[in-house]
C-alpha cells in the first residue's frame, strides 16, 4: 500500500470519529425557548416569569426580533419599546455562558400588548364597564322616583347590576394586583414635555433637557427610561388615544435618534390617552398641562440595592 493510499485512510477513520462530536455539539446549541409574562426591564434584559413560575433573565439585542403574528404565515415587526411589565410572551433564544437567554426573537399578540398598556395606564376594560355600570344605576333610580309602580322590578334590576359591578370591580383588583407585583423602581431623573392642541411635534424648548436626560441616564448602571404620552379631554376619546400614542412615539424617537438612547433601554408604553389628568380640563391652562409627555430614568431597586 503506497503512502497517499494509506494517509486518505486515515483521514476517513479521524473524520469518522470527529463527526459524533460535532454533531453532539450542535444539538447543544441548539436554541431555547420560554413562554411566560415579561415582569421587569433592567438596562437590555428583562426578566420573564415562565409558566412553572420561574424567572428567566431575557438579554435582548440589537439583533432581537419583535414579533406580532397576523394570520397563519404573517409576522408584523415592532419595536423593542413595546416590550413592558405585564405582557405575555414566547422567547426564542439560546442560552449563554450565564445562563441567560439571549433572544433572538420576542413574540406576542396584539390583545395581550392592549392588556400591558392599561394595566399601566390604570385603565380597564373592567373599570370602564364599571363607569357604565354606575351610570346605568343612576338612571335607574331615578326611574324609580318617577314611577313607584316599577320598584319593585328596578330593585331586581340593581341587584344584578351590583353584581356584575362586584364581579369587574374584582377584575380591576386583580389586574393592579398583578402590576403591583411587576419589578420595584428608583426614579433617578423625570422631564415632561408639553405639547399644543392637536400637536405631537417636540418643540426646541423642550429638546435640551431631554438630551440631558439622556446624557445622566448613560452614567447609571442598568437604567430604563420610561416614556408615557397623555392627551387633554378636549376632543374625542379616539383622537386622544392616538395623540398621546404619536407624542410618546415621537420623544422615544428622539431620545434614539439625538440622545443616543438604544431602544433596548426605553420602556414605552405609548397611549395613556386622557388618564391620570393633572390640572382640571376646564381651564386653557389645565389643557395645555395634560397635553404632555412624561420620560422617567428608572433603576431597578435590585440593583441599586434598595
Amino acid at each position: 500500500m503506497n503512502a497517499k493510499r494509506k494517509l486518505t485512510i486515515a483521514l476517513r477513520v479521524i473524520l469518522g470519529l470527529v463527526a459524533p462530536l460535532v454533531l453532539s455539539g450542535v444539538a447543544a446549541a441548539q436554541s431555547t425557548q420560554v413562554k411566560g409574562v415579561i415582569n421587569g426591564r433592567s438596562g437590555a434584559t428583562m426578566t420573564v416569569q415562565s409558566q412553572n413560575s420561574e424567572n428567566v433573565t431575557v438579554v435582548l439585542t440589537s439583533a432581537t426580533q419583535v414579533l406580532e403574528p397576523e394570520g397563519a404565515f404573517r409576522k408584523k415587526h415592532l419595536a423593542m419599546t413595546a416590550l413592558v411589565p405585564g405582557l405575555s410572551v414566547e422567547v426564542k433564544g439560546s442560552l449563554n455562558a450565564q445562563n441567560q437567554l439571549v433572544a433572538d426573537s420576542v413574540i406576542f399578540h396584539g390583545s395581550d400588548l392592549k392588556t400591558a398598556q392599561d394595566i399601566q395606564a390604570g385603565l380597564t376594560p373592567a373599570e370602564q364597564q364599571i363607569q357604565q355600570q354606575q351610570q346605568l344605576m343612576k338612571q335607574q333610580e331615578q326611574q324609580i322616583q318617577q314611577d313607584q309602580a316599577q320598584i319593585q322590578a328596578q330593585q331586581k334590576a340593581s341587584a344584578e347590576h351590583a353584581a356584575e359591578i362586584a364581579a369587574n370591580k374584582a377584575a380591576i383588583e386583580a389586574a393592579n394586583k398583578r402590576f403591583g407585583e411587576l419589578g420595584e423602581y428608583n426614579i433617578l431623573g423625570e422631564v415632561t414635555v408639553l405639547f399644543g392642541n392637536d400637536k405631537v411635534i417636540v418643540e426646541d424648548q423642550f429638546k435640551p433637557q431631554l438630551l440631558a436626560l439622556a446624557q445622566q441616564a448613560k452614567g447609571i448602571t442598568a437604567y430604563i427610561l420610561q416614556v408615557k404620552g397623555y392627551a387633554s379631554k378636549v376632543g374625542s376619546a379616539a383622537l386622544n388615544q392616538k395623540l398621546s400614542t404619536e407624542r410618546a412615539e415621537n420623544v422615544t424617537d428622539f431620545l434614539e435618534q439625538q440622545g443616543q438612547i438604544p431602544l433596548t433601554n426605553i420602556l414605552s408604553p405609548g397611549a395613556m390617552g386622557t388618564s391620570r389628568q393633572v390640572a382640571p380640563d376646564t381651564t386653557a391652562e389645565g389643557q395645555a398641562d395634560n397635553r404632555r409627555v412624561v420620560v422617567r430614568i428608572l433603576q431597578n431597586k435590585g440593583i441599586a440595592g434598595t
